[in-house]
């Protein structure tokens, strides 16, 4: 894949990693290093025998961007909320479906959603990426990519799909915001 589909995005990495799209390009995994961390991790835990009703009865839709530390944010902890992210934190079929397992199935009544300043999923066209996409696998993904520009438009947008959503029940605590990554402050949509 070429990337002709972003335009604008910074992608400067805080470490001596470089992005790229080659596939024949270096790459060291992670996942044994990151293993290696559960050993301390697990000499830490503290959070055994936590009911699996979140307590505060809220439910977090966030944009799954690697510099936003959803429980940091909101000031949560292990135990208090679902959180549920994907590419943008857009409302998708899959989210709605984790809504409602949420509130059907464990006592969720507050929906959270959550963007932020310099998203992906602002500087993507996604009409070239799933032409991309398309002319390197040969099919075109089903799925809208659900790019967009202004990400509090976007949040207000994803609060009125969940108010029309005949599926979820409880609607009446549903507020978004979008993230500053520059500062961590929360603006309300």
């Amino acid at each position: 894949m070429t990337g002709g589909w972003v335009s604008g995005m910074d992608l400067t990495l805080p470490f001596a990693a470089e992005v790229t799209n080659d596939p024949g390009a270096q790459f060291t995994p992670n996942i044994d290093d990151l293993l290696a961390n559960n050993a301390d991790y697990v000499d830490a835990f503290d959070d055994d025998h936590l009911p699996v009703v979140p307590a505060r009865h809220v439910a977090v839709v966030a944009c799954m961007d690697s510099r936003m530390d959803v429980f940091g944010i909101l000031g949560l902890r292990h135990g208090e909320a679902h959180v549920i992210r994907n590419a943008g934190g857009v409302v998708t079929d899959d989210v709605v479906r984790s809504l409602c397992v949420s509130q059907r199935l464990l006592q969720t009544r507050e929906i959270i959603l959550l963007h932020h300043t310099d998203c992906g999923l602002q500087t993507i066209d996604a009409v070239a990426f799933k032409a991309e996409l398309e002319a390197e696998v040969g099919i075109k993904p089903a799925w809208s990519l659900e790019s967009f520009t202004d990400p509090a438009a976007d949040v207000r947008q994803s609060i009125q799909r969940l108010l029309t959503n005949p599926f979820l029940r409880h609607k009446d605590h549903i507020r978004g915001f979008v993230y500053d990554v520059d500062t961590g402050a929360l603006t309300e949509a």
